[in-house]
């Protein structure tokens, strides 16, 4: 879960991508995006680490939205990770990317 007071000090698209990553895939990936949710350890594959460079590597914003809107298989990655575009708009997705970048440890 993210704090409240996090929230508010983000620029407004920021925030809203880190309250739907809460919402939606904090679960599986976690709070700290490290793919150590709550139910991580019981899913094969294990979710993406968006903590690391490997993640990113060759990875464009578009794979991530495509990923986020058309699920894991749309990308060649899990079937299990679930297609969020009915429920999300692009506006979300966009938002959830910039926030997911945010994750990135040097």
């Amino acid at each position: 879960m993210i704090p409240l007071l996090v929230l508010l000090s983000m620029p407004a698209a920021l925030a809203d991508g880190a309250s739907d990553y809460a919402t939606y895939c904090a679960t599986c990936h976690g709070a700290s995006g490290a793919g150590d949710g709550a139910v991580a350890a019981s899913l094969d594959p294990k979710p993406a680490d968006f903590t690391t460079a490997e993640f990113w590597t060759g990875r464009s914003d578009e794979d991530v939205k495509k990923a986020i809107a058309d699920g894991g298989a749309a990308i060649g990655k899990s079937p299990r990770m679930a297609a969020y575009g009915a429920m999300l708009s692009a506006e979300q997705i966009d938002a959830m990317v910039v926030y997911l970048k945010t994750m990135k440890k040097d």
